[in-house]
């Protein structure tokens, strides 16, 4: 049985920062213990870090500094080695994954990354392996190889680390031309049949192997002229340009990063008119070679263009730098969410998860973590896909958001607005949106739109709404996805990146209205905390509910609660517990508390009481014995808006928690309210919390 595993490469460019991200994404389904270790990493310079230990400690947030998770450089590694010191550096490694070992359920353990000696850094890994007593998971890729060399790569790899004492519990191929996985497959499984191990093969994908300029640009250390802002765009292709432009322009291919030197001015301009006619492929930069830089005419040109791709300068030949831009390879990094996406996409569908959770049945299931919560709403959301309106499609949020809902395929996603902005707003923002997978509305063009207009102005003339009205009205995109959730051309919506909180309200009031024997519209969060879930109300809508308004608020969470899974616990928080105190606020949450219970004997329900007897079994025992909800309660419902918004921060901020949220209730379709200052990970929770809202 074991806590860990060793991810390690049979050779350079294997793929280890994908397998590390699915293991890792798995792995914190069943638990928020979970740690990173490299016993040695690459030689770096002082003020930088290593990529893959940066990529998944900011990635998954891991209780982890850089410092703590490696052993020692490559450099001291070699230092002690020479010196006859490798117990010392033996001793060094296994101290720090000691430490740990006793913080974390579970440890990924990834090897070196074979920029140095490969035959020193692979016995490295064994030792490493060994000491440990951790099991093996070889990785090793598939370019330009035949079936026969990537069966004997492994079939070395796995004997040299079985030959000293180590447990090899699988393999992996990357990189695999996706014509023959299938048959490098069955290839794997009859040669390693008796090995009882996991094995899976990973096709190669460009949105995934592709560097990016930034890529290139690190790598050649070159200066960056122009278009810093699009560093991430994907270089598919490169292309030399030494020709004249009639016989070069035929020759671009998509996404190509165009080298010339840097004093062939009528290149540059091409190079430019190409990128902005329709009738070429899009060029991801350009590379100017030898040290020279354009005339300040052609500077004056490029700095005239709202939208640069990168221009880049190095001093070297374009000889020299064409052999150097094709050593490059794609470096993934915390912010590249779309690319991690893919990457987490391409691992759950190429490895067998069932063998992976047999593997990993040693990681601790105490409650459901934050990382099992999300894994079960995405699967929920995915057996049913929804259509989900996101009016605010002109913020970058939204549609990095929408580029990853459309590549993982959990939801059907609308953006209002006009498909040649967005599309202008993504390029812009290096965000690599395939627009082929989403539905763009313009409003005051969509075929209903005179259908909405009407039924607005019949929902709405007896306040005074006249036709002109509803048209200005159903003009506005809030408006607009309201109706479009209304009439059932979409199952939800999500906004509020943009717009105030009163402006997505509203149009849900007018439209949507609230349900059936429903009349406060209310709120929860779900407080995803390291061992549970837990739900709060009302921490966004309403200032200062009366008894019978926060009853109602108390029951509308208790079904928010049954519907994601959660059986509520309902405590009714107040200052004072029990019978112990009074005062107008505490009388306040005894009325609400005895009438939740009148409608609803079925539920557990107990109140007033205090935060920490509701969450606390030992001060609950304490301060209300005999009870069913107190220090067991997960259902926690606030006296106001301003305690229940101040405790969910709070608990938000010092344990880390991730808050999803705010979730709007009461509706008769699901409306959901972001804040404007919310990141990706929270547009993307709402939206498929609002997917399984509105197929429910």
């Amino acid at each position: 049985m074991t806590n860990s595993i060793y991810i390690s490469t049979a050779e350079p460019n294997s793929g280890k920062a994908l397998v590390a991200l699915g293991i890792l994404e798995n792995s914190l389904r069943k638990s928020s213990k979970v740690g990173f270790f490299k016993p040695v990493i690459g030689d770096f310079n002082s003020g930088k870090e290593d990529e893959h230990i940066s990529l998944v400690i900011e990635h998954f947030g891991l209780d982890l500094t850089h410092e703590e998770a490696y052993g020692l450089t490559l450099k001291r590694a070699n230092e002690l080695i020479s010196q006859g010191k490798k117990d010392e550096m033996l001793e060094i490694v296994i101290d720090k994954y000691k430490k740990l070992e006793e913080r974390f359920d579970f440890i990924l353990i990834e090897s070196s990354d074979y920029k140095n000696s490969i035959t020193l850094e692979h016995s490295l890994n064994i030792e490493f392996a060994k000491n440990l007593a951790t099991p093996v998971l070889i990785l090793t890729n598939a370019h330009k190889k035949s079936l026969e060399d990537c069966t004997d790569s492994l079939r070395v790899a796995i004997d040299e680390f079985k030959a000293n004492d180590c447990q090899v519990i699988g393999a992996i191929v990357n990189r695999v031309n996706p014509e023959i996985v299938s048959t490098l497959h069955t290839g794997l499984a009859e040669k390693f049949a008796s090995k009882n191990m996991l094995l899976a093969t990973i096709p190669a994908d460009e949105r995934i192997s592709s560097p990016t300029i930034r890529d290139i640009a690190e790598h050649l250390d070159a200066k960056v002229l122009y278009g810093v802002r699009n560093l991430d765009v994907l270089v598919d292709n490169m292309t030399i340009a030494a020709m004249q432009m009639q016989n070069f322009l035929p020759k671009i291919k998509d996404n190509s990063l165009v080298m010339t030197p840097g004093d062939r001015g009528d290149i540059v301009l091409g190079t430019l008119s190409a990128h902005r006619s329709q009738n070429y492929p899009n060029i991801a930069g350009l590379l100017l070679t030898t040290g020279l830089e354009p005339d300040d005419s052609i500077k004056k040109v490029i700095e005239g263009m709202k939208d640069m791709f990168p221009v880049l300068s190095v001093k070297e030949n374009t000889y020299h730098t064409a052999n150097s831009a094709a050593d490059v390879t794609a470096s993934m990094r915390a912010n590249d969410l779309t690319r991690i996406a893919y990457a987490k996409e391409l691992f759950e569908q190429h490895v067998d998860s069932k063998m992976l959770e047999e593997l990993l049945s040693t990681v601790k299931i105490d409650g459901m973590t934050p990382k099992m919560f999300q894994y079960t709403l995405t699967q929920r959301a995915k057996k049913k896909k929804a259509k989900i309106v996101l009016p605010e499609g002109n913020d970058p949020r939204i549609l990095e958001a929408t580029a990853i809902l459309a590549t993982q395929d959990i939801v059907d996603i609308v953006l209002l607005g006009q498909k040649e902005e967005l599309v202008d707003i993504a390029r812009k923002n290096a965000i690599n949106l395939d627009f082929d997978l989403v539905e763009v509305i313009n409003p005051v063009e969509y075929e209903k739109f005179n259908e909405y207009v009407n039924t607005l102005y019949e929902l709405r003339k007896h306040k005074g709404m006249n036709l002109d009205m509803a048209t200005d009205a159903m003009s506005d995109v809030s408006y607009f996805g309201t109706m479009m959730v209304q009439m059932g051309d979409a199952q939800g919506m999500v906004s509020g990146a943009v717009h105030t909180t009163a402006a997505t309200i509203r149009p849900a009031l007018q439209v949507i209205k609230t349900k059936p024997g429903t009349s406060v519209v209310s709120s929860v969060f779900f407080m995803s905390l390291p061992d549970r879930v837990l739900v709060y109300g009302d921490c966004a809508v309403n200032p200062n509910p009366n008894s019978d308004q926060l009853a109602e608020i108390a029951l509308s969470s208790a079904e928010t609660a049954i519907a994601f899974g959660i059986e509520p616990k309902i405590a009714m928080l107040s200052y004072s517990s029990g019978s112990s105190g009074s005062g107008e606020e505490v009388e306040k949450v005894r009325k609400a508390t005895e009438i939740a219970k009148a409608k609803r004997p079925d539920l557990k329900i107990e109140g007033p009481i205090q935060y920490d007897a509701a969450v606390d079994a030992t001060v609950g025992q304490k301060k209300m014995p005999g009870s069913e909800v107190a220090g067991q309660a997960n259902v926690l419902i606030f006296p106001d808006l301003n305690t229940g918004n101040n405790t969910y921060k709070a608990v938000q901020r010092e344990t880390g928690a991730l808050a999803i949220g705010p979730v709007l209730q009461g509706l008769n379709k699901p409306v959901n309210d972001l804040s404007r200052g919310c990141l990706v990970e929270d547009i993307l929770n709402t939206v498929i919390i609002t997917a399984i809202q509105g197929i429910q």
